[in-house]
């Protein structure tokens, strides 16, 4: 079957998508009007993706070879449950792209991986303020955890914490 916007092939990123996917985390970061905390560089993605100890992995959304939509994720760990699961980072979809089931595709695949890795849980994130995304994961069955609130450090709070008595 010839791949189109409707029935896209999803698979493993390669090296030579890390240009496409580094464009398109550009993209996702203007969207969630974030483009201020890029820090990432094509060559430590390639690293953080394809080194021989990754920090997480990617599958890429192709049509005709051309990668439309990618989905970032990686191992945590539940001590409740005691087994691993997977954090999705981010799922993204080109703007034209939207709304013909490349999205839905991706997620599925990222939860078929966890389930035939064994996780007991895949979890992520949405910006209160996207709806879009809310709905998309409210209709697939998601759990919204409204007790639970994120917390973060980023680089110069880690080194003020460290250095501190």
């Amino acid at each position: 079957m010839q791949p189109t916007i409707e029935n896209p092939v999803i698979r493993p990123a390669e090296k030579n998508d890390v240009p496409r996917i580094f464009a398109m985390i550009g993209a996702i970061a203007e969207y969630e009007k974030l483009a201020h905390q890029i820090e990432v560089t094509e060559p430590v993605l390639e690293e953080s993706l394809f080194s021989d100890n990754p920090a997480a992995r990617a599958l890429v959304a192709t049509v005709d070879n051309y990668a439309i939509g990618y989905a970032i994720f990686f191992y945590n760990f539940s001590t409740f449950i005691g087994k691993k699961g997977i954090y999705l980072e981010d799922i993204y979809v080109e703007n034209e792209y939207r709304g013909k089931g490349v999205g839905d595709k991706l997620f599925r695949e990222v939860a078929g991986i966890a389930l035939s890795e064994g996780c007991s849980r895949m979890e992520w994130v949405a910006l209160d303020w996207n709806q879009s995304a809310i709905d998309f994961y409210r209709s697939r069955g998601a759990n919204k955890l409204e007790e639970w609130r994120l917390f973060r450090f980023n680089r110069s709070d880690l080194e003020a914490l460290s250095n501190s008595q």
